[in-house]
């Protein structure tokens, strides 16, 4: 797709543009009037999260006027239609495309609902062959799902090459859907969610109560349902329940009849998020923070949040399979396991009721609902977690779908054998590996398992994947192991975050009792972990998804090529510990904010100042491509739209690494500025001390951090050695580490999650 249109400027339209543009694909993004569609693009911009990578993407979007635009769709492979849904308006400005528009161009709609093939009467025959749906759901940089919803008349090859697009160079996953009313995700998402609200609405349990069940209890998002929907709009689910309700027949219509709870809201303005109140309203607290209020659904005024208490959810935390947690909830004593056996069997009976005529399998039902709304398993892998004769126990009397009775007939119990099997074998490259037994070794943090093709893999397993002794010791023996028996090694895992960085309680209890020389061989094991990594005999890359903070930043910065998913969120964050990159990440940011330095007269402040300010700030990049342009991400680096591609795009450029690899030569002029940089950084660390903006603790820290980056205390500029900076860097994070307001700030990041700034 060299070029795509966009028409309609609003909320889904701006960041559908914002996505493509994403991709490195220009835009032109259109409105009834330029000015409009401007607006529109502007709003965009300030949204948060970002709907785009880099605040440049924005350059590949132009703008304009329906009048002026719409002679430029000849250019446009795929244009996409985003304006109101009224099926009156989508014609009309359809028809205008038809006359515009270059034969074999793709034309699709972003309705949720309005049936696809009914948009397209009318139009002309070749129009109507490169017609469908492409349903994104919002935000859509962020939200994995397109719905694909071809008519009869669309040209299948047309499906074929607009899927390959959406997953390959956008990063989502296509579901092919059925051209009925509100396609899949939504149907049946949406059923859900009217049913927990009818049961708040009878008064057995809180709002506070029900996203604590419905949330990652149920390994659903921490939004659960009501925060979600204030999230999305009740206007906007409002709307989707009546359209829903107006459009399916006999019993389905009627069960998309709009709530009282939710049609009071939508008529007295609180409608969510972006209207301050919904479900939950934001008010302004003590000291200016806002306090959340959560609506009582008997009064409908807003009260302080009570903090659910039940313990089966406290104990259910302790089951990391979220199969065997859902089970054990559903069959609960408590008011828990009461909650879902009276409102997830209806759910998964509708899913079950409806499947055949909004899908194609049950297998696209399952992934529509975990891409969409962010589930860990579907309606099916539900059914198959609690099993079907559980489900249909806790609702007895009710129709059994014929689906279901299938099963029923054949004996079983469940709907699958295994679990929801992948859409291509190159989504599960390391999965399918580690299923067919090819692990060559393993311990508790970390195994190193044949990829085959001669590629071997360190994939991390630890808790958020931390880096502890053992997770370095597999680093080391994969080096050896590659070096011996592979061609290349690939380091990454298929966990939600590559690796949150060193496991700091280890670090934490060594400090506390004055074993230097243990936290002395902790920071040279790592150092030697990555710089093992860099000058391996064989290409090393590495394949971050999620978060690659601290030492697995560290890591990446090591490997001889990066290919990151998009979604990658890089960053050196040791100052939020009290510390300063010691696994030779401070070594690696000084070296290369002066590459290619052959001369020492040079001014060397401006090329450190950004690395500087990256690592005293604990700057997180939110996206690779954000990532490469601070320089963590080399430009020879690569980057995988779609997160599930990313092993086997690794693999596959590991391979390619391998054709001529040389092992690179050691680092033994690395330019530093000396005297004079130390002076300017150390400025700069002052005068933002005397402005408040850093505590003490942070500005000792800054000074140490300058005095690494500028060459430790070296009268004037030289070239040094990589051990030479790394000696610095252990030396430093040493004495760091017997600072009681670190050891502080380390005990409070285990405890909340969060920084401390003392």
């Amino acid at each position: 797709m060299r070029s795509v249109a966009v028409l309609g400027a609003g909320t889904m339209g701006a960041q559908i543009a914002a996505h493509l543009a994403n991709a490195g694909v220009p835009v032109l993004l259109l409105d009834l009037t330029a000015e409009i569609a401007r607006d529109g693009l502007a709003r965009a911009k300030k949204l948060k999260p970002d709907p785009f990578f880099t605040a440049d993407a924005v350059t590949l979007v132009t703008t304009d006027s329906f009048d002026n635009g719409l002679t430029r769709l000849k250019g446009c492979d795929w244009i996409i239609e985003a304006v109101v849904e009224r099926l009156d308006i989508k014609r009309q400005l359809l028809e205008r495309v038809d006359a515009a528009r270059a034969p074999g161009s793709i034309v699709s709609s972003n309705t949720s609902g309005i049936p696809v093939a009914a948009i397209a009467e009318g139009r002309s025959d070749d129009f109507r062959r490169h017609w469908l749906g492409t349903h994104f759901f919002n935000p859509p940089r962020y939200l994995k799902l397109v719905e694909i919803i071809p008519t009869p008349e669309t040209d299948p090859a047309v499906v074929e090459r607009l899927s390959s697009f959406v997953d390959v160079h956008l990063g989502k996953g296509v579901v092919v859907a059925k051209d009925t009313p509100g396609f899949i995700a939504n149907h049946i998402g949406i059923y859900g969610i009217l049913r927990v609200i009818e049961a708040v609405a009878s008064g057995g349990y809180t709002l506070e109560e029900v996203d604590a069940i419905t949330g990652p209890a149920l390994g659903r998002p921490k939004s659960a349902t009501f925060r979600t929907a204030d999230i999305a709009g009740l206007d906007i689910v409002g709307h989707v329940v009546k359209d829903l309700h107006a459009r399916l027949d006999g019993e389905q219509g009627t069960a998309f009849r709009m709530p009282p709870l939710l049609e009071q809201l939508i008529e007295r303005g609180t409608i969510g998020e972006k209207t301050g109140a919904g479900f939950y309203k934001r008010v302004k607290g003590a000291g200016g923070k806002s306090d959340i209020l959560a609506l009582d659904a008997a009064t409908l005024d807003y009260r302080p949040q009570q903090k659910p208490k039940f313990p089966s959810l406290e104990a259910g935390k302790a089951i990391d399979d979220v199969r065997e947690r859902v089970k054990t909830l559903f069959h609960g004593k408590d008011r828990v396991g009461e909650f879902l056996r009276a409102t997830l069997p209806g759910q998964l009976l509708y899913a079950a009721r409806v499947a055949g005529d909004v899908a194609h399998s049950i297998d696209d039902v399952d992934r529509a609902m975990r891409w969409g709304f962010g589930w860990e398993i579907g309606p099916f892998e539900l059914w198959d977690a609690i099993g079907i004769d559980a489900v249909l126990a806790a609702a007895p009397g009710a129709e059994v779908p014929p689906l279901v009775q299938q099963q029923l007939d054949a004996g079983r119990t469940r709907f699958r054998d295994g679990e929801l099997p992948a859409q291509s074998p190159e989504f599960v490259v390391l999965q399918s590996a580690r299923a067919a037994g090819r692990i060559v070794k393993k311990n508790a943090g970390a195994s190193l398992v044949d990829l085959g093709d001669g590629v071997l893999c360190v994939e991390f397993h630890s808790k958020m994947n931390a880096i502890g002794g053992d997770t370095l010791a597999m680093l080391n023996a994969g080096v050896k192991e590659a070096e011996q028996h592979f061609q290349a090694l690939v380091v990454g895992n298929t966990a939600p975050n590559f690796s949150v960085g060193a496991n700091i309680m280890l670090l934490l209890l060594e400090a506390q009792e004055g074993n230097w020389d243990e936290v002395d061989l902790m920071i040279r094991a790592f150092q030697n972990a990555t710089m093992g990594l860099r000058y391996a005999n064989v290409p090393v890359v590495a394949a971050p998804a999620g978060l690659a903070l601290g030492g697995g930043c560290e890591v990446c910065l090591h490997a001889d090529r990066v290919q990151a998913a998009a979604e990658t969120y890089m960053g050196l964050v040791e100052v939020g510990v009290g510390l300063i990159p010691a696994g030779a990440g401070t070594k690696e940011m000084t070296a290369r904010a002066t590459e290619g330095v052959t001369s020492l007269t040079i001014d060397f402040v401006p090329r450190i100042q950004k690395a500087f300010e990256y690592i005293g700030f604990g700057k997180v990049f939110t996206s690779a491509a954000d990532a490469q342009r601070a320089g963590l991400l080399r430009p020879a680096d690569r980057i995988s739209m779609n997160r599930d591609r990313v092993i086997a795009d690794a693999k596959a450029l590991a391979l390619s690494r391998a054709r001529d690899y040389q092992r690179p030569a050691p680092r033994t002029a690395i330019a530093v500025g000396g005297e004079s940089v130390f002076s300017a950084l150390s400025l700069g660390i002052h005068m933002a001390w005397r402005g408040g903006h850093i505590s003490d603790h942070d500005k000792l820290i800054g000074t140490r951090l300058a005095h690494i980056m500028s060459g430790g205390a070296l009268p004037h500029p030289a070239f040094v050695t990589e051990q030479y900076l790394l000696d610095l860097e252990r030396e430093a994070f040493l004495s760091l580490c017997g600072e009681r307001k670190t050891q502080e700030r380390i005990q409070h990041m285990l405890k909340t999650g969060k920084p401390l700034r003392n």
